[in-house]
């Protein structure tokens, strides 16, 4: 089979004219040692040929990569004299700064901008050991946990730490992990691959469940894995889920995830999410009081991205209406958002919860039960169905058993009066919101 390469530029043969093939096309060489697979280069011993050919025919090119690979890089037609060029000053550059180059790391993820709390310490613990003393213990270290909990930043802040260290750092998602093998093996440049991937001091991959899609990609991990940790080199990974739940790859391939350390990051607890929040809103310059901050703390939920989302979306409000960030502010901005979280949860689910952490049957919560410690579940329960779902007072009195909505007014008015008295019941109270809004998420991974 035909070089990918070749392919493309056969097929631009038939759609433009003889001469111009002849004239044109046929003076550019692939640059193999220089493309990559969102970079397509070729060159032409003269600049002025390599300006005109990249003007007229570097989009047809590109779109036939598109075509025939489902991906449409970038193709740069450029003279030889310039490549020497550009390399010279490059290698200079190299020597003088004598830094190791990674992909996809951003320099403002590190570990001392990452909040710490229950949820998070022992991946944050395990993570900073890994940068620290690269090559040794926990390898694998395998970071597991729904979206939008800060696995990628703990991913980042080991590579910014190593890269700083003189490491030498690949990072990349499962996805460019398998475009990248995809292009090379395309193009017949496999052993370019393997020097990337297996001569590194730390290969970090994130979503790394995105990679059990065919068996010459887990062939190709599973020998990278096993040559870099041969070389002392280190391997990090994030899922969404442990490796004996990921489906679609080898028992061998989960095997060498397993035979590390797993640390898993879960739903932050209120203090946690509250301390991002506090962080987020000072990065961002985003004047927040403490009111507003419980507010989103407890009505977002806890994927941290959507949270920050929320975060820029009330600044954006407040500086184009140029209004200052109050609560009910804030509810108005936030209101679809809110809403949206809420429809999910059911009345059943809370009243499972509550009755799990207080120790109650379901059935005694909805009885006639006048028990002080029923008495105050139900209370919750009422109160909470109506704070965080949009069921009305109506349809609450029924699910409960109440005369009408009257008394499920009472019932909010009562709880609301008793939390101003009594803080430790207040916490009680956001603690199971937060556990109900964490078995959501949950159950949803």
């Amino acid at each position: 089979m035909l070089p990918i390469q070749t392919q493309v530029l056969n097929e631009l043969q038939k759609v433009i004219l003889p001469n111009e093939f002849n004239k044109y096309i046929k003076r550019i060489n692939f640059d193999d040692k220089k493309s990559k697979p969102d970079l397509i280069i070729y060159t032409t011993n003269n600049e002025i040929m390599a300006k005109f050919i990249q003007t007229k025919y570097a989009n047809k090119i590109e779109s036939i990569y598109e075509e025939k690979t489902g991906v449409r890089p970038k193709v740069l037609i450029t003279s030889k004299n310039k490549i020497l060029e550009k390399n010279s000053l490059q290698e200079s550059k190299e020597q003088k700064n004598k830094k190791p180059s990674s992909t996809l790391l951003i320099e403002s993820y590190n570990f001392e901008n990452f909040i710490v709390g229950d949820s998070n310490r022992f991946a944050y613990t395990c993570s900073k050991f890994v940068a620290q003393n690269l090559g040794k213990d926990y390898n694998p270290l395998f970071i597991y946990g729904p979206s939008g909990l800060g696995k990628t930043h703990l991913l980042q802040s080991i590579g910014n730490y190593c890269i700083n260290n003189q490491k030498i750092v690949i990072c990349v998602t499962s996805e460019q992990f398998i475009n990248d093998f995809t292009f090379h093996l395309r193009n017949t440049s496999m052993e370019k691959f393997k020097n990337k991937y297996r001569n590194c001091d730390l290969l970090l991959v994130d979503d790394i469940q995105f990679l059990g899609k065919t068996d010459k990609i887990q062939e190709e991990f599973f020998n990278t894995f096993n040559e870099l940790k041969q070389k002392g080199g280190h391997i990090v990974m994030t899922s969404d889920k442990p490796p004996k739940f990921l489906k679609g790859f080898e028992e061998r391939l989960l095997s060498r995830f397993e035979s590390g350390i797993i640390a898993d990051i879960i739903p932050p607890e209120l203090e946690t999410k509250i301390a991002i929040i506090k962080r987020k809103s000072q990065d961002n310059k985003i004047n927040l009081d403490n009111k507003i901050i419980e507010y989103i703390a407890t009505n977002m939920g806890d994927n941290i991205r959507e949270i920050e989302s929320a975060l820029n979306k009330i600044n954006a409000f407040s500086t184009l209406m140029r209004t200052e960030i109050t609560l009910e502010f804030t509810k108005n901005v936030l209101q679809d958002q809110i809403r949206e979280k809420a429809e999910s949860v059911t009345l059943e689910k809370i009243i499972a919860i509550i009755s799990k952490e207080l120790n109650i049957k379901p059935s005694d919560i909805k009885s006639k039960s006048r028990t002080k410690n029923i008495v105050e579940a139900r209370r919750i329960g009422i109160y909470l169905s109506k704070k965080i779902t949009l069921n009305s007072m109506p349809a609450i009195a029924s699910f409960f058993g109440l005369k009408d909505h009257s008394a499920v007014s009472h019932n909010i008015k009562k709880i609301k009066t008793l939390i101003e008295d009594d803080e430790y019941l207040k916490i009680k109270i956001d603690e199971l919101e937060n556990k109900i809004l964490k078995k959501e998420i949950s159950e949803n991974m």
